[in-house]
C-alpha cells in the first residue's frame, strides 16, 4: 500500500492495524496467522526420604494439560497424563510437555534423577506424628477426603465426613478422622442417631502418588457386623479412565467380625481389579485376629503385585498378567492411597444389634520402600 496525498497518515495507520501492512483481501494481499505455544512445564521437587523426591509438574498456560514420560522417550499426547505429584525413588529422567486448546505443544522440559537408592530403603512415610497436645488434623498436604453418602457403588450406609465438617450428620467436635497425641491415626465410624452412620475415607488423590515399590501400613481393625475397613489404591487416571479401567489395588480389606461369612476363622484379603480383571486371596493363618496390630503390605514391580502380612518375606498372594484374565492396568502410571472404614454395603451387610459404635481403625504409619 502506498500513501497518497489524499490519504491522511492516521487513516493509513488505522487500515494497517486492521488489515496488516500486506493489504486487505485481493489477490495481492498476504494474511498470516500465528499460533502461540503453550508454556513448557516447570519441574519442581520436594524432599521425601533418603534421597527420594516428590516431583510436581506445572505450566503457566491456563487450562494446560501436561503429559510426561519417565523412560527417556519424548512425551506426546499418548504419554502419561499428569494428575498429581509423584514419588521418584529410582534413577530416571522426567520429560514433560504442556498442551492447550488453540496453542501448539510446548517445548520439552527435562530433568534427570540419580538417587541411587538401595532396595528396601524407606523413601516416604506418614508416621502420624502429633506434638500439639490435642487430637489433630491428618496432614492436609498428604490427605484429602471423599465425602457424602452416595453408597460408593457398594450400597454402603455411611456418610463420609471431612476434617472440620459440621454439616449434619457430621460433627467438627467429634471428627471421624484424627491423629491422637500418641501418634496414631484414628478412622472412626459413629452412629449419631438410629440408622445414621458417619465415618471417613481419606485419600492422597491430587496430593501424592507413586508407582512401584513396597507400601505397608501397620493397622488395628474393628471386629463387628457391618464393618468394612480397607487400605487400597486407585490409578491417578481415574479422572479420565473411570473405574475399573484405572486399576484398583486392595492391600487389605476386612469385613465383619472374628467369624466373617461364617468361615470359622478371621481373615483379611488382598485383591486386584481392572477391566475384566478380578482376583482376591484370603489370608487366614491359625490364630490370626484382625483386632491385633498387624502390618499389611504390597510389593509392586513391573508386571507383578504381591501381598503380605507382617513381613515381606511371607508373601501370601501373587498376581501377574499371565495368571489373571482381563486388562492389566498396573504398569500404566502412578496410583494414590486410600484409607477408609465403610459401614454396611453389599459385602459385609448391615450393622445389627451386636455392632458396637463407635468403631475404629487405628493406623500407626504408612510407609513406602524402594524396590
Amino acid at each position: 500500500m502506498r500513501i497518497s496525498a489524499a490519504m491522511p497518515a492516521a487513516a493509513f495507520l488505522s487500515c494497517a492495524l486492521l488489515c496488516g501492512f500486506g493489504g486487505c483481501g485481493g489477490s495481492g494481499g498476504n494474511t498470516t496467522s500465528t499460533q502461540t505455544q503453550a508454556a513448557a512445564p516447570a519441574i519442581s521437587t520436594t524432599v521425601a526420604q533418603n534421597g527420594a523426591v516428590i516431583v510436581s509438574l506445572a505450566s503457566t498456560t491456563s487450562g494446560a494439560t501436561i503429559y510426561y514420560s519417565v523412560d527417556g522417550s519424548a512425551p506426546g499426547t499418548s504419554s502419561l497424563q499428569y494428575f498429581a505429584p509423584f514419588l521418584v525413588a529410582s534413577n530416571l529422567t522426567v520429560k514433560a510437555i504442556a498442551t492447550a486448546p488453540g496453542e501448539s505443544a510446548s517445548s520439552i522440559a527435562s530433568q534427570s534423577f540419580a538417587p541411587n537408592i538401595a532396595s528396601g530403603t524407606l523413601v516416604w512415610s506418614d508416621e502420624f506424628s502429633n506434638s500439639s497436645g490435642a487430637n489433630a488434623q491428618p496432614n492436609p498436604l498428604v490427605w484429602t477426603y471423599d465425602t457424602g453418602n452416595s453408597g460408593f457403588g457398594n450400597q454402603e450406609l455411611e456418610n463420609y465426613c471431612a476434617w472440620g465438617s459440621s454439616a449434619a450428620p457430621c460433627s467438627a467436635a467429634n471428627p471421624n478422622a484424627y491423629v491422637d497425641t500418641n501418634g496414631y491415626l484414628h478412622i472412626v465410624a459413629q452412629q449419631p442417631s438410629p440408622g445414621v452412620y458417619t465415618s471417613a475415607r481419606m485419600k492422597t488423590q491430587g496430593l501424592f502418588s507413586f508407582q512401584y515399590g513396597r507400601i505397608e501400613a501397620r493397622m488395628k481393625l474393628p471386629e463387628g457386623q457391618g464393618m468394612w475397613p480397607a487400605f487400597w489404591l486407585l490409578g491417578n487416571n481415574i479422572v479420565t479412565n473411570p473405574w475399573p479401567a484405572c486399576g484398583e489395588l486392595d492391600v487389605m480389606e476386612h469385613i465383619n467380625g472374628s467369624n466373617p461369612l461364617n468361615e470359622g476363622y478371621d481373615w483379611v484379603q488382598g485383591s486386584i481389579h481392572g477391566t475384566g480383571l478380578n482376583g482376591g486371596i484370603q489370608y487366614h493363618p491359625a490364630g490370626f485376629s484382625a483386632a491385633d496390630w498387624h502390618i499389611y503390605g504390597m510389593v509392586w514391580t513391573t508386571g507383578q503385585i504381591q501381598y503380605y502380612v507382617d513381613s515381606p518375606a511371607s508373601i501370601y498372594a501373587t498376581f501377574t498378567p499371565g495368571t489373571q484374565a482381563g486388562t492389566w492396568p498396573f504398569d500404566a502410571g502412578p496410583q494414590f492411597v486410600i484409607l477408609n472404614l465403610a459401614v454396611g454395603g453389599n459385602w459385609p451387610g448391615s450393622p445389627d444389634a451386636t455392632t458396637v459404635f463407635p468403631a475404629e481403625v487405628q493406623v500407626d504409619y504408612v510407609r513406602i520402600y524402594a524396590n
